[in-house]
């Protein structure tokens, strides 16, 4: 009992005990499987893709290294994210990112108190100096800059507080403001920055990008793949490559070891199992993507075509049903719908102005969390009766 209350004695135990501990899984091990995503991000400006005038702007900005306040927006996926980090690796070097930059993702950290405290607090604080050999290697201009992630999702208070905060701690701190939908961002808290508009990646850059990934990786894949990884991205380059990554697992072969019954592995080649790969096709990424098939969409629509006499009701009631229960995701059932019925040659020009306006309207009650089954069961009954007309 005495030794519990010696606090020294207790202290010594606890340091014993932890350097006599198995290194936490956590520490960065290069051997350790990361995520291709993350992998392959860009390391610098000149790796970032398809995004041609903003990377011309900003490396003329990091010549002088006197950056503004930045706004990045465009659709996810497009390197908003990986743009400024890699700015910030150029500006200070990989010593001086921990102590210059601060990264918040406003969706998590969105309210008042986190402008007030976290954001304001790191504004204030001046910076020091860089060494002599860190401002040899790198400009390490005499600011912080401060990312916040998913700004559209802070409150409008929380805005209208990082105002004041942008203005009075300029000098030292230059904020960058990622976000998908610019308008969500109030106008005073825009005008004070510069505007970076990223577009979707146009077909040329995602293949290259992909190819080069799995070339790197080793992937082995069909004709036509990459070209399916494109279309079901639709511009997301990230969603592109976590589905290769993906689809490279379920094909290609995985090692592992085999663990005797006295738990000990074996580490001959009799313990390592390999399953046999093949290369990955186009229906796997389709599959991995949720993309229904075609056969299935051009069934729900034949359903949906005009019969003399007959009630299209039971026919596209079950057709729905078995839909629905096989586990296909209603948005992706309107978007495949969509893109068939609006290149129809048959459909007349007034039809597809009808079936648009509906489209429309299911797709906002989907987005506001109406039931699947009865919107797409709406949805195609609709469409048959304008087919009828």
């Amino acid at each position: 009992m005495s030794s519990f209350f010696d606090v020294a004695a207790r202290r010594a135990a606890a340091a014993t005990a932890q350097s006599n501990a198995i290194p936490s899984t956590k520490l960065k091990d290069p051997s350790r499987p990361v995520p291709w995503v993350e992998k392959y991000r860009p390391k610098n400006l000149s790796d970032v893709t398809a995004q041609d005038h903003t990377i011309t702007v900003l490396k003329r900005t990091l010549q002088s290294s006197n950056l503004p306040h930045m706004l990045f927006y465009g659709p996810p996926g497009t390197g908003k994210t990986s743009t400024i980090l890699a700015l910030a690796k150029e500006l200070y070097g990989p010593d001086l990112m921990k102590t210059r930059v601060l990264e918040l993702n406003a969706s998590d950290e969105r309210g008042i108190s986190i402008v007030r405290e976290k954001v304001k607090n790191f504004a204030r604080i001046t910076v020091s100096n860089a060494t002599t050999s860190q401002s040899s290697a790198y400009p390490c201009p005499p600011y912080k800059i401060i990312i916040l992630d998913e700004a559209d999702s802070m409150t409008q208070d929380a805005q209208s507080a990082l105002r004041r905060t942008m203005e009075t701690y300029s000098k030292i701190t230059r904020f960058c403001l990622i976000c998908n939908y610019v308008t969500r961002i109030i106008d005073p808290l825009a005008s004070r920055c510069s505007k970076f508009r990223f577009k979707p990646l146009d077909e040329t850059n995602s293949r290259e990008r992909l190819e080069l990934i799995a070339k790197a990786e080793g992937v082995d894949y069909e004709d036509g793949v990459i070209d399916a990884l494109i279309r079901v991205s639709d511009g997301d380059l990230r969603k592109a490559i976590t589905y290769l990554q993906s689809a490279a697992r379920l094909h290609n072969p995985i090692k592992h070891a085999v663990v005797d019954n006295d738990g000990d592995e074996e580490m001959g080649n009799d313990g390592i199992v390999i399953t046999a790969g093949e290369p990955v096709t186009v229906r796997s990424i389709e599959e991995i993507a949720g993309v229904i098939p075609d056969a299935t969409v051009e069934e729900l629509l034949k359903a949906c075509e005009p019969k003399k006499g007959i009630s299209a009701y039971p026919q596209i009631s079950k057709l729905v049903q078995d839909i629905i229960a096989d586990g296909w995701s209603a948005s992706q059932i309107v978007l495949q719908m969509y893109n068939k019925l609006i290149f129809d040659d048959i459909v007349t020009a007034a039809q597809k102005n009808d079936i648009v306006l509906i489209f429309s309207e299911v797709d906002k009650r989907l987005a506001d969390g109406s039931d699947e089954h009865l919107q797409i069961l709406d949805l195609a009954l609709r469409i048959s009766a304008v087919l009828s007309r």
